[in-house]
């Protein structure tokens, strides 16, 4: 009986360890770590590095969010251990104004801001009156009238810049007069067949079939500041930036593997991040 029950708890230690063979046939461990983030592009870049940390005895669980903020939530209380969804400025705001400790471990890729026809096909088709749809949330809110006045529809104060936060509030001249509208940044590209144009985050123009190369009338260069300051980024929640797994995550992501991945997928419309 003593040696059935010892037989049995072998057998259970076996299973809770998770563990996997070797090309020497023994049992090694098997890391696990969850990672929070948009649909497009991150959980198919994801997708791309999972089978590449499989390899070195990580496994990665993809959680796929529609939102900004759950990302941010579900890793800040523990339940996931990391995200890739943001830019850096984005992620700093909402440290702030929400007092999370939201910790950047890793740049990945940057995504091109554009503007997109709407029921107008060109700037210079804008009328007083007509509307264009923007992102909500401060620093994209920011980074969409900052294309607009690069473009010549708007000025803003002088100064304004990635490193600072303007609504439409703090317009203070228009070429044409057109109503800028803040809308939640998941639900502008639902809404473009009522606006004039509309301003689109790179993960949802992809989501919506766009691609900022070949489909928007306007968009910020790669070669920008703004390419250096939007960079999307992993992070942590403060305190866990020495996780193994998570710098695994990082190397593999921004490996040469991943970048040409990327440039060959996405065709301009995400851009690796390069230093």
């Amino acid at each position: 009986m003593k040696k059935i029950i010892t037989l049995l708890l072998f057998l259970l230690t076996l299973c809770a360890c998770g563990g996997q063979k070797d090309s020497g046939g023994e049992t090694t461990e098997t890391t696990k770590i969850s990672v929070a983030c948009s649909p497009t592009p991150h959980a198919e870049i994801l997708a791309e590095a999972k089978t590449i940390l499989a390899d070195q005895g990580i496994e990665l669980e993809i959680v796929e969010f529609e939102d900004y903020v759950q990302p941010v939530e579900v890793v800040e209380s523990g339940e996931i251990d990391a995200n890739y969804f943001a830019h850096v400025p984005y992620l700093d705001n909402y440290n702030a104004e929400h007092g999370t400790t939201q910790t950047v471990v890793g740049k990945v890729h940057y995504e091109p801001f554009g503007i997109y026809p709407g029921k107008k096909t060109s700037l210079a088709e804008l009328e007083d009156g007509d509307e264009i749809l923007i992102p909500n949330d401060g620093t994209n809110e920011t980074r969409a009238l900052l294309l607009l006045q690069d473009n010549g529809i708007i000025t803003l104060p002088a100064g304004t810049g990635a490193d600072t936060i303007v609504t439409v509030n703090d317009v203070v001249d228009y070429t044409v007069k057109v109503k800028i509208v803040e809308v939640e940044a998941a639900q502008i590209s639902r809404s473009r067949q009522d606006a004039a144009l509309v301003i689109l985050n790179g993960n949802y123009a992809l989501a919506a079939g766009l691609n900022v190369a070949k489909d928007a009338i306007a968009y910020e260069k790669s070669d920008s500041s703004a390419a250096k300051t939007y960079v999307n980024v992993v992070a942590v929640k403060a305190g866990n930036e020495n996780n193994e797994a998570i710098k695994a995550l990082v190397d593999v992501l921004t490996s040469q593997t991943i970048q040409d991945f990327i440039t060959k997928k996405y065709e301009g419309a995400v851009v690796p991040f390069a230093e």
